[in-house]
Protein backbone atom coordinates (compact mmCIF):
# COMPACT_ATOMS: atom_id res chain seq x y z
CA UNK A 1 0.00 0.00 0.00
CA UNK A 2 1.24 3.51 -0.79
CA UNK A 3 -0.23 7.07 -0.27
CA UNK A 4 -1.06 8.16 -4.20
CA UNK A 5 -4.26 7.97 -5.23
CA UNK A 6 -6.67 10.46 -7.09
CA UNK A 7 -9.10 12.58 -5.35
CA UNK A 8 -11.62 14.26 -7.84
CA UNK A 9 -9.97 13.38 -10.88
CA UNK A 10 -6.72 14.29 -9.88
CA UNK A 11 -3.82 12.34 -8.35
CA UNK A 12 -2.65 13.27 -4.91
CA UNK A 13 0.41 12.12 -2.89
CA UNK A 14 -0.91 11.87 0.43
CA UNK A 15 -3.44 15.54 0.95
CA UNK A 16 -1.37 17.18 -1.85
CA UNK A 17 -2.18 17.37 -4.74
CA UNK A 18 0.72 16.36 -6.99
CA UNK A 19 0.21 19.29 -9.83
CA UNK A 20 0.71 21.90 -6.55
CA UNK A 21 4.22 20.42 -6.23
CA UNK A 22 4.67 20.45 -9.91
CA UNK A 23 4.31 24.23 -9.97
CA UNK A 24 6.21 24.64 -7.30
CA UNK A 25 8.97 22.46 -8.29
CA UNK A 26 9.02 21.91 -11.37
CA UNK A 27 9.50 18.93 -13.57
CA UNK A 28 11.27 16.24 -13.63
CA UNK A 29 11.25 15.46 -9.48
CA UNK A 30 11.64 13.22 -7.37
CA UNK A 31 8.43 12.77 -4.72
CA UNK A 32 8.28 10.68 -1.55
CA UNK A 33 5.71 9.97 1.20
CA UNK A 34 6.64 10.01 4.19
CA UNK A 35 3.42 8.22 5.92
CA UNK A 36 4.23 5.32 3.17
CA UNK A 37 7.96 5.38 4.54
CA UNK A 38 6.77 4.55 8.35
CA UNK A 39 3.79 1.96 7.00
CA UNK A 40 6.27 -0.07 5.17
CA UNK A 41 9.12 0.08 8.29
CA UNK A 42 6.44 -0.74 10.45
CA UNK A 43 4.81 -3.60 8.62
CA UNK A 44 8.34 -5.27 8.28
CA UNK A 45 9.61 -4.45 11.78
CA UNK A 46 5.88 -5.99 13.49
CA UNK A 47 6.04 -9.15 11.30
CA UNK A 48 9.25 -9.91 12.78
CA UNK A 49 8.36 -9.51 16.58
CA UNK A 50 7.82 -12.62 16.74
CA UNK A 51 10.09 -14.96 14.51
CA UNK A 52 13.00 -14.41 17.11
CA UNK A 53 11.44 -15.20 20.62
CA UNK A 54 14.69 -16.49 22.01
CA UNK A 55 16.46 -12.85 21.15
CA UNK A 56 15.82 -8.95 19.76
CA UNK A 57 16.17 -7.59 16.56
CA UNK A 58 16.93 -4.93 14.94
CA UNK A 59 15.95 -3.28 11.39
CA UNK A 60 18.99 -1.79 9.72
CA UNK A 61 17.56 0.08 6.62
CA UNK A 62 19.72 -0.34 3.42
CA UNK A 63 20.94 3.17 2.78
CA UNK A 64 22.50 2.31 -0.44
CA UNK A 65 18.07 2.48 -1.62
CA UNK A 66 17.65 6.21 -0.64
CA UNK A 67 19.94 7.92 0.94
CA UNK A 68 18.23 11.53 1.30
CA UNK A 69 18.85 12.65 4.59
CA UNK A 70 15.28 13.42 4.73
CA UNK A 71 14.12 9.84 4.10
CA UNK A 72 16.93 8.83 6.60
CA UNK A 73 15.33 10.62 9.28
CA UNK A 74 11.76 9.84 9.42
CA UNK A 75 13.43 5.71 9.87
CA UNK A 76 15.66 7.23 12.07
CA UNK A 77 12.75 8.79 14.30
CA UNK A 78 11.20 5.54 13.98
CA UNK A 79 13.78 3.70 15.68
CA UNK A 80 15.45 2.34 12.65
CA UNK A 81 19.19 1.34 12.03
CA UNK A 82 21.41 1.62 9.16
CA UNK A 83 23.01 -0.67 7.02
CA UNK A 84 25.86 1.21 5.76
CA UNK A 85 28.37 0.33 2.07
CA UNK A 86 30.91 3.50 1.96
CA UNK A 87 31.73 6.30 4.45
CA UNK A 88 29.77 8.47 2.94
CA UNK A 89 26.92 6.18 3.67
CA UNK A 90 27.83 6.24 7.06
CA UNK A 91 28.34 9.56 7.52
CA UNK A 92 24.59 10.25 6.18
CA UNK A 93 23.07 7.52 9.07
CA UNK A 94 25.04 9.32 11.95
CA UNK A 95 23.76 12.84 10.28
CA UNK A 96 20.22 11.82 10.15
CA UNK A 97 20.11 10.82 13.91
CA UNK A 98 20.98 7.00 13.65
CA UNK A 99 23.61 6.07 16.31
CA UNK A 100 26.58 3.98 15.92
CA UNK A 101 25.46 1.43 17.76
CA UNK A 102 22.56 0.80 15.25
CA UNK A 103 25.24 0.82 11.99
CA UNK A 104 25.81 -2.15 10.29
CA UNK A 105 29.00 -1.75 7.82
CA UNK A 106 28.95 -3.83 4.79
CA UNK A 107 30.39 -3.73 1.38
CA UNK A 108 33.50 -5.78 -0.41
CA UNK A 109 35.68 -2.89 -0.41
CA UNK A 110 36.10 -1.09 2.86
CA UNK A 111 39.32 0.99 3.29
CA UNK A 112 41.25 1.40 6.15
CA UNK A 113 39.88 4.95 6.30
CA UNK A 114 36.48 3.93 6.29
CA UNK A 115 36.92 1.55 8.73
CA UNK A 116 38.39 3.93 11.22
CA UNK A 117 35.87 6.30 11.05
CA UNK A 118 33.16 3.12 11.51
CA UNK A 119 35.31 2.40 14.69
CA UNK A 120 35.28 5.94 16.20
CA UNK A 121 31.16 5.57 15.76
CA UNK A 122 30.90 2.85 17.68
CA UNK A 123 29.27 0.92 14.97
CA UNK A 124 27.48 -2.50 16.02
CA UNK A 125 29.53 -4.74 13.47
CA UNK A 126 31.54 -4.89 10.49
CA UNK A 127 30.15 -7.56 8.09
CA UNK A 128 33.77 -8.71 6.70
CA UNK A 129 34.07 -10.01 3.14
CA UNK A 130 37.06 -11.36 2.63
CA UNK A 131 40.68 -12.92 4.17
CA UNK A 132 42.64 -9.28 3.41
CA UNK A 133 39.90 -6.98 4.32
CA UNK A 134 39.87 -8.89 7.60
CA UNK A 135 43.81 -8.23 7.95
CA UNK A 136 43.66 -4.74 7.13
CA UNK A 137 40.62 -4.05 10.04
CA UNK A 138 42.49 -5.62 12.81
CA UNK A 139 45.00 -3.48 11.76
CA UNK A 140 43.73 -0.73 11.90
CA UNK A 141 41.81 -1.39 15.01
CA UNK A 142 45.33 -2.31 16.60
CA UNK A 143 46.53 0.71 15.80
CA UNK A 144 43.47 2.41 17.48
CA UNK A 145 43.14 0.43 21.04
CA UNK A 146 39.74 -1.31 19.72
CA UNK A 147 38.59 -4.60 19.57
CA UNK A 148 36.58 -4.85 16.12
CA UNK A 149 33.04 -6.17 15.96
CA UNK A 150 33.41 -9.01 13.35
CA UNK A 151 30.63 -10.74 11.71
CA UNK A 152 31.76 -12.61 8.43
CA UNK A 153 29.55 -12.49 5.22
CA UNK A 154 29.16 -16.19 4.08
CA UNK A 155 28.48 -16.89 0.52
CA UNK A 156 25.86 -20.01 0.91
CA UNK A 157 25.81 -20.46 -3.38
CA UNK A 158 22.12 -20.23 -3.19
CA UNK A 159 20.53 -18.87 -6.47
CA UNK A 160 17.96 -15.96 -5.54
CA UNK A 161 16.12 -16.23 -8.62
CA UNK A 162 16.40 -12.60 -9.36
CA UNK A 163 18.01 -10.05 -11.65
CA UNK A 164 21.53 -11.76 -12.74
CA UNK A 165 23.16 -7.95 -11.57
CA UNK A 166 21.27 -7.98 -8.14
CA UNK A 167 21.94 -11.61 -7.63
CA UNK A 168 24.99 -11.77 -4.25
CA UNK A 169 24.73 -15.63 -3.02
CA UNK A 170 25.84 -17.58 -5.92
CA UNK A 171 29.61 -18.78 -5.88
CA UNK A 172 29.97 -17.36 -8.61
CA UNK A 173 29.29 -13.60 -7.27
CA UNK A 174 32.07 -11.23 -5.65
CA UNK A 175 30.53 -11.01 -2.35
CA UNK A 176 31.20 -13.25 0.74
CA UNK A 177 33.18 -16.12 2.08
CA UNK A 178 32.88 -19.17 0.56
CA UNK A 179 30.69 -21.61 3.01
CA UNK A 180 33.33 -24.35 2.86
CA UNK A 181 35.95 -21.90 4.12
CA UNK A 182 33.72 -20.07 6.92
CA UNK A 183 35.41 -22.40 10.35
CA UNK A 184 38.75 -21.16 9.07
CA UNK A 185 38.30 -17.80 8.68
CA UNK A 186 36.60 -17.84 12.24
CA UNK A 187 39.41 -19.41 13.41
CA UNK A 188 42.19 -16.99 11.83
CA UNK A 189 40.02 -14.34 13.32
CA UNK A 190 40.17 -15.48 16.70
CA UNK A 191 43.52 -15.38 16.89
CA UNK A 192 43.80 -11.72 16.26
CA UNK A 193 43.55 -9.41 19.14
CA UNK A 194 42.21 -6.64 18.24
CA UNK A 195 38.83 -8.52 16.66
CA UNK A 196 35.90 -9.66 17.88
CA UNK A 197 33.87 -12.21 16.49
CA UNK A 198 30.06 -11.52 16.77
CA UNK A 199 27.90 -13.52 14.51
CA UNK A 200 27.22 -14.51 11.03
CA UNK A 201 26.01 -12.55 7.81
CA UNK A 202 24.39 -13.28 4.95
CA UNK A 203 22.65 -11.73 1.63
CA UNK A 204 21.92 -13.70 -1.24
CA UNK A 205 20.47 -10.66 -3.60
CA UNK A 206 17.63 -8.15 -4.32
CA UNK A 207 14.18 -7.97 -5.37
CA UNK A 208 13.55 -11.90 -4.86
CA UNK A 209 10.03 -12.65 -5.72
CA UNK A 210 10.61 -16.73 -4.38
CA UNK A 211 10.77 -17.11 -0.55
CA UNK A 212 12.05 -20.30 -1.26
CA UNK A 213 16.04 -19.38 -1.68
CA UNK A 214 16.31 -17.30 1.54
CA UNK A 215 14.61 -20.68 3.27
CA UNK A 216 17.69 -21.96 1.82
CA UNK A 217 20.36 -19.74 2.74
CA UNK A 218 18.78 -19.12 6.53
CA UNK A 219 18.96 -22.91 6.89
CA UNK A 220 22.92 -23.12 6.09
CA UNK A 221 23.68 -20.11 8.11
CA UNK A 222 21.46 -22.02 11.36
CA UNK A 223 23.88 -24.99 10.29
CA UNK A 224 26.74 -23.30 10.34
CA UNK A 225 26.19 -21.62 13.34
CA UNK A 226 26.07 -24.68 15.14
CA UNK A 227 29.24 -25.93 14.15
CA UNK A 228 31.01 -21.95 15.32
CA UNK A 229 29.45 -22.88 18.25
CA UNK A 230 31.28 -25.73 18.48
CA UNK A 231 34.34 -24.35 17.68
CA UNK A 232 34.30 -22.40 20.58
CA UNK A 233 32.64 -19.11 19.29
CA UNK A 234 30.61 -16.93 20.86
CA UNK A 235 27.96 -16.48 17.86
CA UNK A 236 25.41 -14.27 19.54
CA UNK A 237 23.86 -12.58 16.79
CA UNK A 238 23.09 -13.08 12.55
CA UNK A 239 22.51 -11.11 9.66
CA UNK A 240 20.14 -12.13 7.93
CA UNK A 241 20.33 -9.04 4.76
CA UNK A 242 18.01 -7.93 3.11
CA UNK A 243 16.31 -8.34 -0.55
CA UNK A 244 12.50 -8.51 -0.04
CA UNK A 245 11.34 -7.71 -3.32
CA UNK A 246 8.28 -5.33 -4.08
CA UNK A 247 5.60 -5.40 -6.58
CA UNK A 248 6.38 -3.25 -9.75
CA UNK A 249 3.11 -4.36 -11.66
CA UNK A 250 0.08 -3.02 -10.04
CA UNK A 251 -2.30 -5.10 -7.70
CA UNK A 252 0.38 -8.02 -8.83
CA UNK A 253 0.40 -10.68 -6.04
CA UNK A 254 3.88 -10.76 -4.06
CA UNK A 255 5.81 -12.48 -1.04
CA UNK A 256 4.13 -11.07 2.52
CA UNK A 257 6.53 -10.04 5.45
CA UNK A 258 4.47 -12.05 7.68
CA UNK A 259 5.20 -15.39 4.94
CA UNK A 260 8.99 -13.86 5.29
CA UNK A 261 8.94 -13.76 9.18
CA UNK A 262 7.46 -17.45 9.20
CA UNK A 263 10.73 -18.49 7.57
CA UNK A 264 12.99 -16.74 9.72
CA UNK A 265 11.07 -18.07 12.82
CA UNK A 266 11.62 -21.95 11.59
CA UNK A 267 15.01 -21.57 10.21
CA UNK A 268 17.19 -19.33 12.82
CA UNK A 269 14.41 -18.48 15.55
CA UNK A 270 15.54 -21.60 17.78
CA UNK A 271 19.12 -20.21 17.75
CA UNK A 272 18.74 -17.18 20.78
CA UNK A 273 20.94 -14.72 18.61
CA UNK A 274 19.90 -11.06 18.01
CA UNK A 275 18.66 -10.69 14.36
CA UNK A 276 19.95 -8.20 12.06
CA UNK A 277 17.54 -7.41 9.09
CA UNK A 278 18.46 -4.84 5.83
CA UNK A 279 15.65 -4.18 3.89
CA UNK A 280 16.28 -1.45 1.55
CA UNK A 281 13.84 -1.01 -1.35
CA UNK A 282 11.02 -2.58 0.42
CA UNK A 283 10.94 0.25 2.66
CA UNK A 284 11.54 2.97 -0.12
CA UNK A 285 10.63 1.74 -3.22
CA UNK A 286 6.50 1.85 -3.28
CA UNK A 287 7.13 5.11 -1.09
CA UNK A 288 8.32 7.23 -4.31
CA UNK A 289 7.58 8.53 -7.61
CA UNK A 290 9.54 10.15 -10.32
CA UNK A 291 7.28 12.87 -11.66
CA UNK A 292 7.40 13.98 -15.23
CA UNK A 293 6.06 16.19 -18.05
CA UNK A 294 5.61 15.48 -21.77
CA UNK A 295 7.81 17.41 -23.73
CA UNK A 296 6.58 16.28 -27.67
CA UNK A 297 4.19 13.35 -28.36
CA UNK A 298 6.25 12.52 -31.82
CA UNK A 299 4.36 10.28 -34.55
CA UNK A 300 6.93 7.28 -36.02
CA UNK A 301 6.23 5.35 -39.36
CA UNK A 302 4.68 2.25 -36.95
CA UNK A 303 4.48 3.87 -33.67
CA UNK A 304 3.74 6.51 -31.00
CA UNK A 305 5.95 8.03 -28.77
CA UNK A 306 5.95 10.13 -25.75
CA UNK A 307 9.06 12.41 -25.04
CA UNK A 308 9.48 13.16 -21.15
CA UNK A 309 11.35 15.47 -19.57
CA UNK A 310 12.42 12.89 -17.22
CA UNK A 311 15.79 10.52 -19.12
CA UNK A 312 17.67 7.10 -18.23
CA UNK A 313 19.98 9.45 -15.97
CA UNK A 314 17.52 10.20 -13.82
CA UNK A 315 16.32 6.41 -13.18
CA UNK A 316 18.47 4.35 -14.60
CA UNK A 317 16.70 1.12 -13.90
CA UNK A 318 14.25 0.44 -16.74
CA UNK A 319 18.35 0.38 -19.17
CA UNK A 320 20.05 -1.32 -16.79
CA UNK A 321 17.67 -4.02 -15.46
CA UNK A 322 14.90 -3.71 -18.05
CA UNK A 323 12.77 -2.97 -15.03
CA UNK A 324 9.08 -2.13 -15.10
CA UNK A 325 7.29 0.94 -13.63
CA UNK A 326 4.06 1.47 -14.05
CA UNK A 327 2.32 5.32 -15.14
CA UNK A 328 0.12 7.42 -12.97
CA UNK A 329 -1.32 10.54 -15.06
CA UNK A 330 -1.39 13.17 -13.20
CA UNK A 331 -5.30 13.51 -14.46
CA UNK A 332 -7.18 10.43 -13.80
CA UNK A 333 -8.02 8.84 -17.35
CA UNK A 334 -11.15 6.14 -16.25
CA UNK A 335 -12.21 5.75 -20.01
CA UNK A 336 -9.81 2.93 -21.15
CA UNK A 337 -11.77 3.36 -24.71
CA UNK A 338 -9.69 6.45 -25.14
CA UNK A 339 -6.29 5.26 -24.89
CA UNK A 340 -3.85 4.10 -26.99
CA UNK A 341 0.02 2.70 -26.92
CA UNK A 342 2.68 4.46 -27.23
CA UNK A 343 6.71 4.43 -25.94
CA UNK A 344 7.97 6.81 -23.13
CA UNK A 345 11.33 8.04 -23.78
CA UNK A 346 13.64 10.74 -22.57
CA UNK A 347 15.77 13.29 -24.20
CA UNK A 348 19.14 11.58 -23.92
CA UNK A 349 20.69 10.66 -26.74
CA UNK A 350 20.59 7.26 -26.39
CA UNK A 351 18.32 4.52 -27.84
CA UNK A 352 18.26 2.66 -24.71
CA UNK A 353 16.88 6.01 -22.66
CA UNK A 354 13.27 4.17 -23.05
CA UNK A 355 10.96 4.16 -20.18
CA UNK A 356 8.74 1.47 -21.60
CA UNK A 357 7.69 0.26 -25.27
CA UNK A 358 4.29 0.09 -26.22
CA UNK A 359 2.37 0.35 -23.36
CA UNK A 360 -1.09 1.99 -22.92
CA UNK A 361 -1.25 5.05 -22.32
CA UNK A 362 -3.94 7.90 -22.47
CA UNK A 363 -4.31 10.72 -24.12
CA UNK A 364 -1.77 13.15 -23.16
CA UNK A 365 -0.01 16.84 -25.04
CA UNK A 366 2.74 18.36 -24.15
CA UNK A 367 2.90 19.56 -21.07
CA UNK A 368 1.09 16.81 -19.41
CA UNK A 369 2.27 15.33 -15.69
CA UNK A 370 2.69 11.77 -15.37
CA UNK A 371 4.51 9.62 -12.97
CA UNK A 372 6.38 6.59 -12.66
CA UNK A 373 5.54 4.66 -10.01
CA UNK A 374 7.75 2.14 -7.69
CA UNK A 375 10.98 4.85 -7.90
CA UNK A 376 11.86 5.43 -4.50
CA UNK A 377 14.67 2.99 -4.45
CA UNK A 378 17.72 3.06 -6.57
CA UNK A 379 16.13 6.11 -8.26
CA UNK A 380 18.12 9.67 -7.49
CA UNK A 381 20.90 7.41 -6.09
CA UNK A 382 21.79 5.96 -9.09
CA UNK A 383 20.87 9.21 -11.07
CA UNK A 384 23.98 10.91 -13.23
CA UNK A 385 24.42 13.96 -14.96
CA UNK A 386 25.07 12.43 -18.19
CA UNK A 387 24.61 14.76 -21.63
CA UNK A 388 25.50 17.28 -18.82
CA UNK A 389 21.89 16.87 -17.38
CA UNK A 390 21.62 18.53 -13.63
CA UNK A 391 20.77 16.14 -10.73
CA UNK A 392 16.72 16.31 -10.40
CA UNK A 393 14.82 17.45 -7.10
CA UNK A 394 13.56 15.43 -4.73
CA UNK A 395 10.64 16.28 -2.74
CA UNK A 396 9.15 14.77 0.42
CA UNK A 397 5.45 14.50 1.30
CA UNK A 398 4.19 14.66 4.73
CA UNK A 399 0.40 14.67 5.45
CA UNK A 400 -0.61 18.27 3.71
CA UNK A 401 3.16 19.64 3.36
CA UNK A 402 6.01 18.97 1.10
CA UNK A 403 9.52 20.30 1.08
CA UNK A 404 12.50 20.43 -1.29
CA UNK A 405 14.81 17.41 0.36
CA UNK A 406 17.28 18.10 -2.71
CA UNK A 407 17.69 21.15 -4.50
CA UNK A 408 17.88 20.94 -8.39
CA UNK A 409 21.37 21.04 -9.76
CA UNK A 410 21.81 24.24 -11.44
CA UNK A 411 23.52 23.85 -14.76
CA UNK A 412 26.08 26.62 -13.74
CA UNK A 413 27.05 24.96 -10.59
CA UNK A 414 27.69 21.60 -12.73
CA UNK A 415 29.61 23.19 -15.42
CA UNK A 416 31.48 24.47 -12.75
CA UNK A 417 32.75 21.36 -11.17
CA UNK A 418 35.19 21.30 -14.25
CA UNK A 419 38.70 22.67 -14.14
CA UNK A 420 40.56 23.75 -16.83
CA UNK A 421 44.39 22.99 -16.24
CA UNK A 422 47.05 25.82 -16.35
CA UNK A 423 48.57 25.29 -19.48
CA UNK A 424 44.71 25.62 -21.50
CA UNK A 425 43.56 29.17 -19.64
CA UNK A 426 44.59 30.73 -21.81
CA UNK A 427 44.75 29.45 -25.16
Amino acid sequence: MNHFEYRNGHLYVEDVPLASIAEDVGTPAYVYSAATLRRHYKVFAGALASANPGGRHLVCYSVKANSNLAVLKVLADLGSGADVVSGGELKRALLAGIPGEKIVFSGVGKTASEMRAALEAGIRQFNVESEPELAVLAEVALSMGVRAPVAFRINPDVDAETHAKISTGKAENKFGIPFGQAREIYRLAAALPSIEIVGVDVHIGSQLTNLAPFESAFARVAELTGMLREDGHNIRAIDLGGGLGIPYVRNAPWPQPDAYAAIVSRTVGHLGCDLIFEPGRMIAGNAGMLMTSVIYVKQGTDRRFLILDAAMNDLIRPAMYDAHHELLPERQADDRKAWDRADLVGPVCETGDTFARDCEVPPMASGDILCLESAGAYGAVMSSTYNTRPLIAEVLVDDDRFAIVRPREDIDALIGRDRLPSWLENG
